[in-house]
């Protein structure tokens, strides 16, 4: 069961406020991510409730792969050396973990579930595990994150004096692990001012459609006009006044590129998935079968028959990766053994928003470095 307002969809629906009577016309899907999610969250609430000395059962799942057991222990060590910590300096706190949130006293019927809760006399620390591995997602100005700790206040301001809310987000498989803080103050007024007069609109389905970002998730995002407004206004650029565009109008472009580049991406499979499974025709366009490679039929077979014939050389070997390695060895024995045959190349450049987190990487023209060494 989940809210009608929830957490986790609430930066979408407190910028664009009517997106959330529009998207319950649309079903509820679970897809393999959202599956393998929640198998994930399930071994980290285990894994915790292990070290708190909670009695649990380990969960069993499919998604266990070796590399999602791995990003959840990341996660998990991260949370158990922030509770080691707050023992070390404050005599009585709160632990939670997986736990249940209300915060219908700001908008109603709204719930949900805080990934880890760490309450101290002075601090309330909110940490949430995300798994994916596409989009790095941050801690400042994050909605659910500030929903949950207001929702958690309730609960814990009769036992401490809190001043302070520190959010975090744990992206192990992006080595993604940032903190945001701010005054208890600032979140109240936000609360009051922001989310509970948005989210009074949301639910009664007012307020103007914004596209942006955050349709990403939309269940609305495929068939959306307001969206589809917004990028065919990118679509239509005509710039009369010069042959070329300004470097201004090319910065405009790029600011909305991505979004319209996800925008088309996200109207071809929605398309596709009609022609697939409801036999829809678009004008213009058929199904064809995509191009495959050869598989053989059984492998055993295939080397039983080539060896009969004299073939030998059949096989090829190759080291395994980097955390496989890690992993077999342990962290501390591959430093030791291997931590000087180990780097890390520089990623490929890319021109990115300002609004990025990672740092910036400015280049020097060739006229530059030749005066440099000139000088």
């Amino acid at each position: 069961m989940h809210a009608r307002f929830s957490p986790s969809a609430s930066k979408r629906h407190l910028t664009c406020t009517p997106s959330l009577l529009l998207e319950e016309q649309f079903p509820d899907s679970v897809s393999t991510y959202a599956e393998e999610g929640t198998a994930g969250h399930a071994l980290a609430e285990h894994l915790i409730k292990k070290y708190m000395k909670i009695r649990t059962k380990r969960p069993t799942s499919d998604f266990y792969t070796d590399e999602l057991v791995e990003a959840v222990e990341d996660y998990v060590s991260y949370v158990v050396e922030q509770l080691e910590k707050v023992k070390t300096d404050y005599p009585m706190y709160i632990a939670a973990v997986e736990q249940k949130v209300d915060i219908s006293g700001y908008v109603a019927g709204c719930f949900g579930t805080a990934d880890m809760v760490i309450a101290s006399p002075d601090k309330l620390h909110i940490i949430d595990l995300k798994l994916g591995k596409g989009v790095p997602v941050y801690a400042e100005n994050n909605t659910q994150l500030m929903i949950y700790a207001l929702g958690v206040l309730k609960t814990v301001e009769p036992i401490f004096d809190i001043e302070t809310a520190e959010l975090t987000i744990h992206q192990p498989r992006l080595q993604n692990v940032n903190t945001w803080e701010l005054s208890i103050p600032d979140l109240k007024v936000w609360g009051e001012e922001v989310l509970k007069h948005r989210g009074a609109m949301a639910l009664a389905g007012g307020g103007e459609f914004v596209a942006g970002e955050h349709c990403r998730f939309c269940k609305a995002k495929n068939q959306c006009r307001a969206r589809a407004d917004e990028m065919l206004k990118l679509a239509r650029l005509e710039f009369k006044a010069a042959p070329l565009l300004t470097d201004a109008e090319i910065a405009e472009v790029l600011s909305k590129a991505d979004e319209l580049a996800k925008w088309a991406s996200d109207i071809y499979t929605y398309a596709q998935e009609k022609a697939v499974s409801d036999g829809k025709v678009w004008t213009g366009y058929k199904l064809v079968r995509g191009k495959t490679n050869r598989k053989y039929t059984d492998e055993a077979d295939v080397i039983e028959a080539a060896k009969a014939n004299g073939y030998k050389d059949i096989f090829k070997t190759s080291l395994i990766g980097i955390t496989e390695m890690e992993k077999l060895m342990g962290k501390k024995k591959f430093n030791d053994i291997l931590g000087s045959l180990v780097y890390k190349p520089e990623g490929k450049l890319t021109l990115v928003p300002e609004t990025d987190k990672r740092e910036a990487v400015y280049i020097s023209t060739l006229s530059e470095d030749f005066k440099e060494e000139n000088l």
